[in-house]
């Protein structure tokens, strides 16, 4: 059975006054708008349950059983649908520079706005494609200007990501001068960012990490070539800290199973030590047989993302949506799914005012729609059954 998501972003910036008469007085409603009878699932507050809910000056006001329509100036019906927190895209490429190539040029990356909001995402985290040298120029023309919410792992080596031949340069791998930009920067840069590595040393990961010590921040690690002199289990288990992420979860080259099919000790084994495992998509990071046995096996990912640049965006992975399908066809709920793409997506980059519509929150939310049908898998080796749209 398949699942797809799709999402109505819902904009709030122009609201018309209604304005009630009675025995000669005027009276506004409490509330701008009112979603009514959606289904809400907020994971940070447990709630899975018929809600009603309100905004007020672009913060959620209220949440309850049955809020009456007169309480606010606008009401959009949701009967039969799902209302969730806007979702959080962790490993997003949207840095368009003008002085590199590749995901720092804009050859690969994409603008957030040209994808983001149409599936519900309302928050994408650049993973790496800006380093500190190009970080200015990431900022003053795409976070600062894109309607979209966006946060950066800044990049540890200096020129982010403008072709191979720069991120195996370990000399530009400053780990202060990293750790410098961010902490001048904590509004939107969230952690750092090593990929891509063909070496068979650990520096580029031991810079990160150092980064991420001095600016007390995450480190997301895309291990690049696997090698003997490297191998993976010291990634998760020695090198990186609690609250650190290895993306590309379901990889190919990541060792998962015994010759048996069994799931690999150490991976729960790094995971207890609080080593957080992210989806990261893309275009050939993702083998769907081994994330359906890895989750039958009880190991899902901690967060899902897309890893979306203009490679990955028309091939098996189309947005935040599809990804997030696969995760329900293979048997997560959708309850669990919605989590991994929120709350815990903005507690692993320490954002906790997102990903969540507690009253008082920013109102950052998403409508879904769960549908039955023969959707076909593309080629991609998704089954067909259901989606969300």
């Amino acid at each position: 059975m398949q699942y797809d998501t799709g999402m109505v972003f819902l904009p709030f910036r122009r609201l018309l006054p209604l304005v009630l008469c009675g025995l000669g007085l005027w009276a506004q409603p409490p509330y701008d708008i009112l979603l009514k009878g959606g289904h809400l699932i907020d994971p940070k507050n447990g709630i899975n349950a018929p809600r009603d809910l309100t905004i007020k000056d672009g913060k959620v006001a209220a949440v309850a059983a049955a809020i009456p329509a007169t309480q606010a100036r606008k009401t959009i019906l949701i009967p039969g649908l799902y209302l969730t927190p806007g979702l959080i895209d962790l490993h997003a490429h949207v840095f368009a520079g003008t002085g590199g190539h590749m995901l720092a040029g804009g050859d690969s990356s994409i603008h957030p706005d040209s994808f983001a909001q149409s599936v519900g995402v309302t928050t994408v985290v650049d993973a790496g494609s800006s380093g500190r040298h190009n970080f200015a120029e990431f900022r003053r023309t795409v976070v600062d200007r894109a309607r979209t919410r966006v946060l950066v792992l800044l990049n540890v080596g200096g020129k982010g990501m403008t072709g191979d031949s720069h991120e195996q340069d370990v000399d530009d791998m400053d780990a202060k001068a990293a750790a410098a930009v961010a902490m001048a920067n904590r509004d939107v840069i969230v952690g750092f960012k090593v990929a891509h590595y063909n070496g068979p040393d650990w520096t580029p990961v031991e810079r990160g990490v150092e980064a991420g010590e001095m600016a007390k921040l995450p480190v997301m690690i895309d291990f690049g070539a696997f090698h003997i002199a490297r191998p993976f289990q010291e990634l998760v288990l020695k090198k990186l800290r609690p609250g650190d992420i290895y993306t590309h979860a379901f990889y190919a080259p990541v060792p998962y199973f015994d010759a048996s099919g069994k799931l690999l000790p150490y991976l729960g084994e790094a995971r207890k030590r609080g080593v957080l495992f992210d989806v990261g998509h893309g275009g050939a990071a993702f083998e769907f047989k081994q994330a359906a046995r890895a989750v039958r096996q009880g190991f899902p990912p901690d967060t899902i993302s897309t890893d979306v640049h203009s490679g990955s965006l028309n091939a098996g992975m189309k947005n935040q949506l599809n990804v997030m399908s696969k995760f329900l066809n293979m048997g997560l709920p959708l309850a669990d799914v919605v989590f991994r793409s929120t709350w815990n997506a903005a507690r692993a980059i320490h954002r906790e005012e997102l990903g969540h519509l507690s009253v008082g929150a920013v109102a950052d939310i998403a409508v879904l729609r769960l549908e039955q049908g023969d959707y076909g898998g593309g080629g991609c080796g998704e089954p067909s059954g259901w989606r969300m749209s």
